[in-house]
């Protein structure tokens, strides 16, 4: 993505986020500060309770696509008010 659309696209969650229409979150690998991936939590307009999710890995990372999922999962479970997820299954 070109520089200029990178900054658009960061701002926009940066400007979803301040709203609470959405959560974007950075996946960052703890020892080397690399970027994995990024989670995107979206509540559904007019229902509260229910929440869209989509994550992705880096290529060189694919081997933690399918323990993402499954931490992320677990924390919105645990740590977030929805009573229904959207979130793509993995293999």
């Amino acid at each position: 993505m070109p520089p200029d659309e990178n900054r658009e696209d960061l701002e926009r969650h940066a400007d979803d986020f301040r709203k609470r229409k959405g959560f974007t979150y950075t996946v960052l690998d703890p020892s080397a500060r690399d970027v994995i991936g990024c989670v995107y939590i979206y509540p559904i307009r007019d229902r509260d309770d229910t929440a869209i999710v989509q994550s992705w890995v880096r290529k060189s990372h694919a081997q933690l696509d399918a323990p993402l999922w499954r931490v992320v999962g677990e924390w919105l479970e645990s740590d977030w008010p929805f009573t229904a997820i959207q979130y793509a299954p993995r293999g």
